[in-house]
């Protein structure tokens, strides 16, 4: 791993997705609840924001930070593509520590999520 790999990680979010994220999180905010025009419901900023951490997870990342900024909605049916820049990686004797870049871009090439994480993976 060096800085300027990029990782990616592609979902598509359904109906069930949200109604479980609802469950576990207690956000039962009526935008997520209640479908639009169209039958689908808007997906939790923080569930779009779990491509970016389960990226980390399979790096085995211990995030010491992390931020998002949520550009646009997603919806259930969307298909978001999760970007990973690594922006640093350093190896130290029992440890890397690791910074990366985030974009998410959904089905029609639009970006709604950008961010960025810090943490270390042990070794």
């Amino acid at each position: 791993m060096q800085a300027g790999d990029v990782l990616t990680w592609e979902r598509t979010f359904t109906e069930q997705d949200v109604q479980e994220f609802c469950r576990i999180s207690g956000d039962n905010g009526a935008h997520h609840i209640t479908p639009d025009e169209h039958g689908h419901f808007m997906v939790h900023g923080l569930l779009t924001a779990t491509l970016p951490t389960k990226i980390g997870g399979d790096l085995h990342v211990l995030a010491r930070k992390m931020e998002f900024t949520f550009l646009r909605p997603v919806f259930t049916g969307d298909t978001i593509r999760c970007e990973v820049t690594v922006t640093r990686y350093e190896r130290q004797e029992s440890k890397a520590e690791i910074a990366a870049a985030v974009e998410c871009f959904n089905q029609a090439g639009k970006k709604v999520l950008e961010g960025a994480f810090e943490g270390i993976i042990r070794r």
